[in-house]
């Protein structure tokens, strides 16, 4: 189990934690909650209302215990955690807790097509709450398709409890039918796994995965229960305690930690503020945006930081990395001074690290003290919270100031804004009349505004998700950053509209992504879920296929995913040889066929009306095809295993790092 710290010490153990503020209230608040609850909306009740009251194990044992079975303590657990929705498909071993599932009057179960789709559910569920997401499977095959979205979790930080069936303990081992080890499996790929084969267990071992899946650096937690202790009957007592000894995330930051960071961002000539997904997930960029104006440093926000701090602030100079703006990898490679908050310079931002920004100091902020160090040496380590960390740094440099320290950055913004005016984002309108994909996500991006929640898959589009539409708030940008997993974005922005109901949930998809999960649009419309899913068809896999162009002599092995479209005869004269897209399947037929609307756009005079149309529906999924150029390409691009020095605008274009206004 990660976050493990002897530095600072947490609550004593069965004691409530504070809930964060703009999270709701902690697991551990909720576990020590007594079981009344109130109304929330007709039909359902929301979670416990009470105060936390302290949980001890003497308090605990003098709790009424009520007798059940370890499927009902399990769905009681749930319950009084707060536990709104459950993504699932049941099976054999899992079935006894589906039968008091069915009875629970807060608990809604969504019954998902596949359980990779109800784990990236539950994660997309959790980006938008800043809840634990909670999705269950059955055994053997069951758990296994949750790998993917566990990884993915777990790769993105994200809080997520999946809650497996396993066969009954006394044929663990066997190879029983529909035996998988789970908890082994996907040891390496969660923040922790408990296996439970007591039905005493079941209700502490729940509360356990809540709190360790949202406290310190968040991620997936399994909880693989076999059968026979679903069965058993147990007497259930809530609230439980907890036992979870050395697991104490430390979250305060060391104070004088913070003044030697302050001080170095106030002598520095050439500092920037490098920020992760960290802050995002700590809810801290209200803080950010105050550190930033009181320091005026520039901002650079990671793929998974879109949104931390919005596009619009013209402190803001773009996404680092191997699609980042010019300036933004500009910045960190000149500069003198990095500042990462909730970063862990990822090889996609740094290229080849031995050449990554050379002349800088590093101020290393991050909840996870493995991350500190474990790719560029911090000068200046600072393990805690976001929020905290960046909390005590306002401070700090406020002393600073006030103590007549800051350095002059008027030259420093000089050559940023030089590299801005430069060599902004852009694209290049295809000469045949097709449609730019491009052209199509900055529509999407203006057309439905800031405040949607946009869910990308994996590949170009999800670059141009991040490079051409404004994201403002945090929380309304998701996508597979760590994992980089194709068929993420349909059940994320499933799930992210079932924790989100009155927010407008965009799926910017591939072809390619789309074909691995689109089965949850028979999800969506039996559930009532209106999502809207762009479809950016270049009938390929386009990033594999930009590779193949510029690295592998135009040689496209097996990314053509319409091999009967490309050999088809010239299409018609107003569409052009550069827009065939993918046409097996038809996706609107396909739309149609899962309840859906489906609509088909492939001129760029029609990319406005298409959208306003989309969001005129909502009362049942939207599926666009956009049949886009199968040529585009993403630019900016620093090739893998290369320097960011050598970052390209586009074929053979270099930026001069000399520029000046």
């Amino acid at each position: 189990m990660t976050d493990q710290s002897t530095t600072t010490a947490g609550p004593p153990a069965g004691l409530p934690e504070p809930a964060r503020q703009g999270h709701g209230p902690s697991p551990r608040d909720l576990a020590a909650r007594a079981p009344g609850r109130r109304q929330d909306r007709p039909g359902r009740t929301a979670a416990p209302a009470a105060a936390p009251a302290a949980v001890t194990p003497a308090t605990a044992a003098t709790a009424q215990a009520r007798p059940m079975t370890g499927a009902q303590a399990l769905v009681a657990a749930l319950e009084r955690l707060g536990v709104d929705v459950v993504f699932g498909i049941p099976g054999g071993a899992i079935l006894p807790a589906y039968d008091p599932l069915f009875d629970s009057p807060s608990v809604r179960h969504i019954l998902v097509r596949h359980e990779q789709g109800a784990g990236h559910a539950a994660a997309g569920y959790a980006q938008v709450t800043g809840r634990p997401g909670v999705c269950m499977a059955t055994s053997g095959p069951g758990a296994t398709n949750l790998v993917t979205p566990l990884a993915d979790a777990y790769m993105d930080s994200v809080p997520v409890v999946a809650i497996t069936g396993q066969v009954p303990s006394g044929l663990i081992g066997t190879d029983g039918f529909q035996e998988a080890d789970i908890a082994g499996i996907t040891l390496p790929i969660t923040k922790h796994n408990f296996l439970v084969t007591h039905a005493d267990d079941i209700a502490r071992t729940v509360a356990e995965a809540f709190h360790v899946a949202s406290t310190g650096r968040p991620g997936p937690v399994l909880v693989d229960i076999a059968k026979d202790a679903l069965q058993a009957t147990t007497g259930f007592r809530w609230p439980v305690p907890f036992d979870l000894p050395g697991y104490h995330p430390v979250t305060r930051p060391h104070s004088r930690q913070v003044r030697e960071a302050a001080r170095l961002m106030m002598t520095a000539q050439r500092p920037v503020l490098y920020v992760g997904g960290g802050v995002i997930k700590a809810g801290a960029s209200a803080e950010l945006i105050a550190l930033a104006e009181l320091t005026g440093m520039p901002v650079v926000t990671t793929l998974m930081a879109r949104g931390g701090f919005p596009s619009s602030h013209p402190q803001n100079v773009g996404m680092p990395g191997m699609h980042g703006s010019v300036a933004a990898v500009g910045a960190l490679q000149k500069a003198d001074l990095l500042v990462a908050l909730g970063a862990r310079f990822d090889d996609r931002v740094t290229g080849r690290l031995d050449s990554f920004a050379p002349g800088a100091a590093v101020v290393h902020a991050d909840i996870d003290p493995a991350e500190i160090s474990k790719n560029r040496r911090a000068d200046v380590p600072i393990v805690g919270d976001c929020k905290e960390v960046i909390t005590e740094l306002v401070a700090a440099v406020q002393a600073e100031q006030e103590a007549g320290q800051g350095a002059d950055l008027t030259a420093w913004w000089s050559q940023l804004d030089a590299w801005r005016n430069t060599y902004p984002l852009g694209y290049t309108e295809p000469d045949d009349g097709s449609l730019a994909p491009q052209f199509v996500i900055e529509r999407i991006g203006s057309l439905v505004g800031p405040d949607a929640v946009y869910v990308a898959g994996v590949g170009q589009h999800q670059m141009w998700a991040a490079q051409f539409i404004s994201h403002e708030h945090p929380g309304h940008w998701l996508n597979s950053g760590g994992l980089g997993t194709m068929g993420y974005a349909v059940p994320a922005a499933m799930g992210a509209k079932v924790g989100r109901p009155d927010a407008v949930v965009w799926a910017i998809d591939g072809d390619g992504c789309f074909q691995m999960t689109n089965q949850e649009l028979a999800t969506c419309t039996v559930d009532g879920i209106p999502i809207k899913v762009a479809i950016i068809n270049n009938g390929n896999l386009g990033m594999v296929r930009q590779w193949q162009t510029l690295f592998y002599n135009e040689r496209y092995s097996n990314t053509d995913l319409d091999r009967a479209a490309s050999a088809a005869p010239p299409a018609p004269a107003d569409t052009g040889p550069g827009q065939l897209g993918t046409r097996v399947p038809d996706f609107v037929k396909l739309a149609e066929a899962y309840g859906c609307a489906g609509l088909r756009c492939e001129k760029a005079a029609d990319v406005d009306a298409t959208i306003e149309r989309a969001m005129q529906i909502n009362d049942r999924p939207v599926v666009i095809d956009f049949i886009v150029h199968r040529d585009a390409m993403v630019w900016p691009m620093v090739a893998a295993g290369t320097s960011n020095d050598d970052i390209k605008l586009a074929r053979d274009m270099a930026p001069d790092w000399d520029v000046t206004e």
